[in-house]
């Protein structure tokens, strides 16, 4: 998997120091610290619990660019099903698993309930279009990595099936677009069943 080469921990991201206990706390006896320290513990369990029993996770939105350099919201491109697929132009894995990709597209492309969104991360919009062609549908560009790390990405390619506005698979590195296995997982999530021309398909060009 490839790494923008120019991404890279900030050198001044150490962590914090633990905030300091009001200067109170230390003449309180040892049960009741004990007890302040229960509660602050129920507190913060209540707040970070998983609520319901779905392991799927809401999709993060987030503003994006559009290849004409405006704002463009991720979450109102989202179809019923969709490729959330963040990749980069300077990224070889990426540029060896787009023409499989591009195949999906074409023979998914009669179910309006299915979208592929390609967010180009640090890159640009000639670069893109070079590769792509000019006017290729659902680009958005993430130049500062900013959606990219709302899902949980730092390296492309990375691949979210969301379905509902909910993740449901993430696919990480390159992807065979073409395996039947791999269409059969986003098939079974479209309405009324799978794609036309979807399921068993290899996808040759």
């Amino acid at each position: 998997m490839a790494r923008d080469p120019a991404y890279r921990q900030q050198p001044g991201a150490a962590a914090h120091s633990p905030a300091t206990p009001p200067t109170s706390l230390p003449s309180l006896g040892r049960q009741a610290r004990a007890i302040a320290a229960a509660l602050t513990a129920f507190g913060l369990a209540v707040l970070l619990w998983p609520r319901g029993g779905d392991s799927s996770t809401a999709a993060p939105g987030g503003f994006l660019l559009d290849a004409g350099g405006r704002a463009a919201t991720l979450g109102s491109r989202l179809a019923p099903v969709s490729l959330v697929h963040f990749w980069a132009t300077w990224c070889p894995p990426c540029i060896e698993e787009t023409p499989a990709l591009d195949r999906l597209v074409r023979d998914f492309g009669g179910d309006r309930n299915f979208a592929v969104l390609r967010v180009a991360v640090a890159d640009s919009s000639s670069r893109v279009e070079s590769f792509l062609g000019a006017g290729a549908p659902g680009v958005l560009y993430d130049p500062q990595w900013e959606v990219a790390h709302r899902y949980g990405t730092d390296q492309l390619p990375e691949t979210y099936l969301v379905v509902g506005g909910r993740i449901v698979e993430k696919f990480i590195g390159e992807v065979n677009w073409d395996d039947p296995a791999v269409r059969q997982k986003i098939a079974a999530r479209l309405p009324r069943g799978a794609a036309g021309g979807a399921s068993g398909m290899t996808g040759s060009s």
